[in-house]
């Protein structure tokens, strides 16, 4: 007898369109990424008609921005199916608005990087200004992912008005919190862009307030990285307990975790502007002591998902302190791609501390450090965990079935991932510390001598990183590989969304944890707090302001 799809084939068809794209993109922007690698290391040159800023800009956009944002909404529409049930038409129409805006957007400012009008990194840091569609662009961007959010949320709401006094299934808890999240994260860049660079790019006024656009953009980016985070939490949570044949330790924990999130990770953006000029000590200290509150959560999952992991294991026999360790599902790639996606969590989370630290980023702040920390956070936790998604969710998406072989090769895939980034973030971590700066193409510093040890080490050198951008080429390769296969030659088959459920000894959950207002209130209190003083500052007594640059 044949079984029911997992999702909705309507809502699967919206799931898997976001899907193409994040994959698209990852196959250009790896190839970006490892010519601009390869450029780094001194090893070839570019041609004239390319510049290695071009190529940079679309590796940061391409990877950071597109392939992450459409995976996300990827897995969340097709987990709020599963757990909630189907969406009504409305709402799947507005998943489908939601994406074709987002993809416009995507399409038009990836078509200015392309032309070289956009060569400003994916931070697009002012005064260098790009080509005034570029940022419409990322308006389309940011709206797009606004109407997909509201697809999201109607379907929560209807849930909650035919299901007065239930819990929300722990998945779609968790894909609200995020969607909250990103609401209010992107009020940031959506303002600065709107306010600031459209006005500037067309000409409309002559300088910009560049301390102001910077405090706007990292107001949005620093929870950009929870953005990216709280997905790979979901299925940590909510999906890896069910793939080791386990149950989650506590239901109650997983909440308080994204809650906090909520509370924490958006009033923090300046850390990431210590070595910034005409922002008070006083306010700095302030984020930087809440930064330290996000650590809270952090642990609090760390701990939730190895006392799952333990749970599992003694479940199945293990004896002694560490002996459900074997119990694990070693061989499994839906497992081990995110478990070692949660081991790279380990330095990235500590390089994160190192990074808020006043004192200590004045060391690392302008340096390679930096980029190997942003590649073991979101290209080595997020994306390994997004291959492990990708494992099984394209053949729940597809009716497909995710074949011993296809394992076998996902195993490979994740091996050659970690090893390439071992290499690649190692050398820039080191090399960081050494000096070397960021944001830069390759060059000698005129044979000085200090820039000459960055050539010279056995393993902090140009050329290791080069040979790990290599290696996690081949990955990418290999991971396209098995989606082209899971999406259209797998065998048909039944495969089943992994859903974990609660261990029965755990805590009842409180009610409190699901009363969004109240969060969503503190979260703006914390935010007006942190904000209010020194944003009125900057606009108060403002600088002269900047004239655009176009160095390229």
């Amino acid at each position: 007898m044949r079984q029911a799809a997992e999702v909705d084939i309507h809502d699967s068809k919206l799931s898997m369109a976001y899907i193409y794209i994040a994959f698209a993109a990852l196959f250009l922007g790896t190839m970006a990424g490892v010519v601009q690698g390869l450029v780094r290391g001194g090893l070839i040159e570019l041609p004239y008609s390319i510049s290695y800023y071009q190529l940079l800009t679309a590796h940061g956009v391409l990877l950071a921005l597109v392939l992450t944002t459409y995976f996300i909404y990827g897995f969340l529409h097709a987990g709020m199916s599963r757990t909630l049930g189907t969406m009504t038409p409305f709402e799947r129409r507005l998943g489908w608005i939601g994406f074709w805006v987002l993809t416009i957007g995507t399409l038009l400012s990836f078509a200015m990087i392309l032309t070289n009008d956009a060569s400003v990194l994916y931070t697009f840091y002012a005064p260098l200004q790009a080509s005034p569609l570029y940022y419409v662009g990322l308006t389309l961007f940011v709206v797009g992912t606004w109407i997909g959010g509201a697809s999201l949320l109607a379907h929560y709401i209807r849930w909650k008005k035919q299901n007065r006094g239930q819990i929300t299934p722990l998945f779609s808890f968790m894909t609200v919190g995020t969607i909250l999240l990103w609401y209010v994260a992107s009020i940031g860049v959506a303002a600065t862009v709107l306010l600031q660079f459209l006005p500037w790019s067309l000409g409309l006024v002559d300088n910009i307030n560049i301390l102001l656009s910077r405090t706007l953009f990292w107001y949005f980016g620093h929870p950009l990285v929870y953005f990216w985070l709280l997905p790979a939490y979901i299925a940590w949570y909510v999906c890896i307990p069910k793939i080791i044949g386990g149950k989650l330790f506590s239901d109650s924990l997983a909440r308080l975790a994204f809650v906090l999130f909520l509370l924490f990770s958006i009033p923090v953006g300046f850390h990431h502007q210590l070595m910034e000029a005409g922002i008070s000590e006083f306010w700095k200290y302030l984020q930087v002591v809440l930064t330290f509150a996000v650590i809270v959560p952090s642990l609090l999952t760390a701990f939730s998902i190895f006392a799952t992991f333990e749970l599992a294991g003694r479940a199945k026999g293990a004896r002694g302190a560490f002996g459900w360790v074997r119990k694990l599902p070693w061989k499994d790639a839906r497992f081990f791609a995110p478990f070692m996606g949660m081991l790279f969590f380990i330095p990235a989370g500590t390089g994160g501390i190192i990074n808020a630290s006043n004192q200590m980023n004045a060391v690392v702040h302008n340096t390679l450090w930096v980029v190997g920390h942003f590649h073991i956070t979101v290209g080595s936790t997020v994306i390994l965990t997004f291959f492990g998604i990708a494992y099984w969710l394209i053949p729940v998406l597809r009716g497909r079935a995710f074949t011993a072989r296809m394992n076998k090769l996902a195993m490979t895939q994740t091996i050659l991932w970690t090893i390439g980034m071992f290499f690649m973030s190692g050398a820039m971590h080191l090399l960081g510390l050494l000096g070397a700066p960021r944001r830069t193409a390759y060059t000698t510093y005129q044979d000085h001598a200090t820039a000459a040890a960055w050539f010279d080490g056995v393993f902090a050198n140009q050329v290791t990183m080069a040979l790990g951008g290599v290696i996690l080429f081949v990955a990418s390769m290999l991971m396209i590989y098995i989606v082209i296969n899971l999406t259209f030659f797998a065998p048909k088959a039944h495969t089943e969304f992994p859903i974990g459920e609660v261990a029965e000894d755990a805590g009842e959950t409180p009610r409190i944890l699901e009363n969004w207002k109240l969060w969503i209130g503190i979260a703006v209190a914390l935010i007006l707090f942190a904000y209010t003083i020194p944003l009125m500052d900057m606009i108060q007594n403002a600088p002269p302001g900047s004239p655009p640059f176009r160095p390229w």
